[in-house]
């Protein structure tokens, strides 16, 4: 089975020795991820709302 690590600079990178994500077939794992923004490096405040829509935002990118 193939797999491929997943890295982009429109989201976080990985602050620990691990990747972005990693493909591996149909399938596609991810690790730690965070309400961080890319473009500060800053954690998104407010409510849970808002971080969870950076979360997924980040794992669109």
């Amino acid at each position: 089975m193939e797999r491929n690590q997943i890295s982009t600079t429109q989201a976080p990178g990985a602050i620990g020795p691990y990747s972005q994500a990693i493909r591996c077939g149909q399938f596609v794992y991810t690790s730690g991820q965070i309400a961080l923004d890319p473009a500060t490096g800053a954690l998104v405040g407010g409510d849970i709302e808002a971080q969870t829509n950076r979360v997924l935002q980040n794992l669109q990118a």
